[in-house]
């Protein structure tokens, strides 16, 4: 291109074509030299995440010229779009009456730095993937429910805030202390409750703060020495005293319940604090009477050290009245004990935990009885199943009615007879699979369409099957199984799914036959990352947020292009504790039972494993130290020679070597035996990404992918490797 460009640069200037042809010349000549300017494209990872936001927002009309699929944000002009180059940098789409949600993959737009949401219905739980490098974040006015996600917490460049007029309740997370550049918060008009977080002292540079019409509690102590100029704690129910540096900037603070009268000296040794520091009481007065404010006159009064003696002289004294006290009404009691039965049961001990009353005018007093209190909410009394209900017993228990279930909208109701008839009486040729939960069977109506049919267990079912079934088909995502009908009658209670010719993960890794072929790196990792986005999905887009309970390779199931699906979603109430799948449960959920979000995390951790080893979790046919998949595999994660003899021989060596380390750092972050170590899956999706777009295209890598069907019918493609979408 440069050699026709001189060439036609040499033409010109020599003069050597006709006056008429020198427009066209010129206009060819800018053409080659600005090539950029016409035939920019979006950065394809911005682009698949608007078509992501594109879809979770239900296709709206408002958003002119945005697609679900490909297309260029900046070069189209798309609605509420602004670029830099080929970066997406602002997303301005306040107030256009959007509804759903704003998509899963927002994580990957790096380069945006504004991001408004704000006043459109997209009440759910904020999704934990943001744009991570936001210097504005307003989701006001969307009906968001549940707390703020903790990716919050890295946006080390935000300087503005807003969340006001949501639904956002429970108390707010601790989780300030990167957010350094932070100017303007406004949290106000939701249901945070609680202590403020002793993290808003690192708000160093905050001007701007809205707390108002909460239900937020205790002191404000916390806001003292930030540099803010407009603060608004009204309508919540904070007590004790307002800082007196805080009464010299504008300040709203009614509907409070604030201490009267002046505010207690600081605790004995406490240091005075500097400028605005000096907030005890009212007016900015000293514990001190008079003297010089430099400190170099002598000071007269009664010192903090004189103070706290003679309280801890009174304390001294009451407990020791206290204790008299006792001796003498627990000796009565003792007698009265034993005039009254005759001598017939042995003198009770006293107990003064119970006798004593504490002195409420001590701090630490207050403390234990709280904590006392609350220790004894969180623990109930066992309950004895031999004891007989009196009729005061049920008076204390509310009467609930049985509640009227609802037939869920957009769900095709099947009947029994119609299913029998589809899948020959739910005969044995037709079974496909079975779980703790119920056998799942293939059917086939007149018309041809072929589904899958979830014969549940009666004892596994609860009276709310029709609850059930609309939360089920409210999960929608392209990598978990759609439900496509029920059928609840004459007792029995079935679930009809999309049917999935390619089976299941477990299949195709330990159930190979002649007429499959094995899973190619990339198809490994294109199966890992969709997993790992339904549970995202699961995680932190659903509110409140799901936990799967049954995360393994059988659950995985593939369709003709082995995109993986994940099955089983919203039946984690049918999974008692006995059920667990222990190959793949978390250590914790094997001691205790208690299943939590980042137990899924352990579980997808070991799918992970199978995914690179190709050996099942446990395998008693190998020797003792191999047969715990977990146990023989995680010490070497981080050896490159051992791994590469982990691998699964099925691959032949053809994959990437820096793909296949990166892979094993995912795994091992997942299967950490703590849970708290363990990353979120929003993590988890972003690490896979990462691992996709850095990946060696390599010759070698490429290799014949074939598939498999019930009917053993072969299909041969060329894959090159991670040719799939990241949006699958």
């Amino acid at each position: 291109m440069r050699s026709e460009s001189s060439y036609f640069v040499a033409v010109f200037v020599g003069g050597q074509v006709s006056a008429a042809m020198t427009p066209l010349l010129l206009f060819i000549f800018i053409f080659l030299l600005a090539p950029n300017s016409i035939t920019a494209d979006t950065d394809p990872s911005d682009v698949s995440a608007l078509n992501a936001m594109y879809q979770s927002l239900n296709y709206p009309g408002q958003l002119t010229k945005w697609t679900s699929t490909g297309g260029d944000p900046c070069a189209e002009n798309w609605k509420g779009i602004t670029c830099s180059g080929s970066r997406v940098t602002e997303i301005n789409l306040p107030s256009l009456g959007l509804s759903g949600g704003i998509g899963y993959q927002l994580q990957s737009l790096t380069s945006v730095t504004n991001f408004d949401v704000s006043n459109n219905n997209l009440g759910n739980q904020i999704p934990y993937s943001l744009p991570p490098n936001l210097q504005r974040l307003n989701l006001a006015g969307c009906g968001y429910t549940g707390n703020l996600p903790y990716s919050i917490s890295q946006m080390t460049s935000l300087k503005y805030l807003n969340v006001a007029r949501n639904q956002i309740s429970g108390q707010l997370p601790d989780m300030f202390g990167q957010l350094s550049a932070l100017t303007t918060m406004d949290i106000s008009f939701n249901s945070f409750t609680g202590d403020l977080p002793e993290s808003f002292s690192m708000l160093s540079s905050v001007t701007d703060m809205y707390l108002q019409n909460n239900q937020f509690t205790g002191t404000i102590d916390v806001l003292a020495n930030l540099p803010l100029k407009n603060l608004n704690v009204a309508n919540n129910q904070f007590t004790g005293w307002v800082p007196s540096r805080l009464n010299n900037i504008n300040l709203q603070k009614d509907g409070n319940s604030w201490n009267s009268g002046p505010a207690p000296p600081p605790p004995p040794g406490t240091p005075a604090a500097g400028g605005g520091g000096q907030n005890r009481q009212p007016g900015g007065n000293s514990p001190s009477t008079g003297g010089d404010s430099s400190g170099g006159g002598k000071k007269s009064g009664v010192g903090g050290g004189a103070i706290a003696g003679i309280i801890i002289s009174i304390l001294v004294v009451s407990a020791i009245i206290a204790f008299v006290l006792l001796k003498k009404r627990s000796k009565k009691s003792s007698n009265d004990i034993e005039k009254t039965m005759g001598h017939s049961l042995p003198p009770v001990a006293p107990q003064p935990v119970e006798e004593i009353k504490p002195d409420l005018s001590s701090p630490m007093a207050n403390t234990k009885t709280f904590e006392t209190a609350e220790v004894i909410n969180l623990k109930p009394p066992p309950f004895d199943h031999h004891k007989s209900f009196d009729d005061d017993d049920f008076s204390a228990i509310p009467i609930v009615p049985k509640k009227v279930q609802v037939p869920p909208p957009n769900v095709p109701s099947y009947s029994v007879a119609d299913l029998q008839i589809a899948t020959n009486s739910f005969s044995a040729d037709n079974l496909i699979g079975e779980g703790s939960t119920g056998r799942v069977f293939r059917a086939q109506f007149e018309d041809g369409k072929v589904v899958a049919v979830k014969k549940m267990i009666s004892s596994a079912l609860s009276d709310d099957f029709i609850d059930m079934v609309s939360d089920i088909s409210r999960l929608l995502h392209p990598n978990i199984t759609e439900l496509i009908g029920y059928c609840s009658e004459h007792g029995q209670h079935l679930l009809v799914y999309e049917f999935l010719k390619n089976g299941s993960l477990y299949d195709f890794l330990h159930l190979s036959d002649e007429y499959s072929k094995p899973l190619i790196w990339n198809t490994r990792v294109k199966i890992a990352l969709g997993t790992a986005r339904a549970l995202e999905y699961l995680h932190e887009v659903c509110s409140p947020s799901v936990i799967h309970k049954n995360i393994k390779s059988a659950n995985i199931l593939l369709d003709s292009e082995l995109n993986p699906h994940l099955s089983e979603c919203g039946l984690a109430s049918l999974i008692s504790d006995a059920d667990q799948s222990s190959r793949y449960s978390a250590p914790e959920v094997s001691m205790s039972g208690q299943y939590t979000l980042k137990s899924d995390v352990y579980s997808f951790g070991v799918t992970m494993l199978e995914l690179i080893t190709g050996r099942k979790p446990f395998d008693s046919s190998r020797t003792r130290a191999e047969q715990s998949l977990v146990r023989w595999a995680t010490p070497q994660l981080h050896d490159m020679d051992a791994l590469a003899k982990m691998v699964d021989p099925a691959l032949k060596g053809l994959y990437p070597v820096k793909s296949l380390s990166r892979f094993a750092d995912v795994i091992a972050l997942c299967v950490q035996p703590e849970p708290e170590f363990r990353p979120a899956m929003s993590e988890v999706v972003q690490a896979l990404v990462r691992l996709v777009q850095r990946a060696n295209m390599s010759k070698r890598t490429v290799g014949v992918e074939q598939g498999r069907s019930f009917n053993h019918d072969s299909r041969h493609k060329r894959s090159p490797l991670f040719s799939f979408s990241l949006s699958s």
